[in-house]
């Protein structure tokens, strides 16, 4: 398991912008399939978007596609979620996750390891 963290969230208006990061502790960031899920109150957790090792593009829900870019930086292991036109939906718990094996369409039980999560309120 990979010890994941969480940080970057908080409030926007809707229409606003924000990143959320996440911090992989191991020695092998690059060989991680990564995820960014959400958690609405009262709803079960979804997935937002998956980053594929191996040259697969991106997979992004359809209620995130064109406005949520999910990225890495294998150099300083941490994952990125840049949130733009943020609507009152997008609230939601946010959660990190990672996997050597994910797979597509993914899903929450692909997922070895998780963060804390971290809030989003539009």
């Amino acid at each position: 398991d990979v010890q994941l963290v969480e940080t970057g969230g908080g409030s926007a208006q809707a229409g606003g912008s924000l990143i959320l990061s996440c911090n992989a502790a191991t020695y092998t960031f690059s060989s991680f399939s990564l995820a960014w899920f959400r958690q609405a109150p009262g709803k079960e957790r979804e997935v937002v978007a998956v980053l594929y090792t191996g040259g697969i593009n991106p997979y992004y829900s359809n209620a995130v596609k064109d406005r949520f870019t999910i990225s890495r930086d294998n150099d300083k292991n941490t994952l990125y979620l840049q949130m733009n036109s943020l609507k009152p939906e997008d609230t939601a718990i946010y959660y990190c996750a990672a996997n050597r094996v994910v797979g597509y369409p993914p899903g929450e039980a692909d997922f070895k390891s998780w963060g804390q999560g971290t809030q989003v309120t539009v």
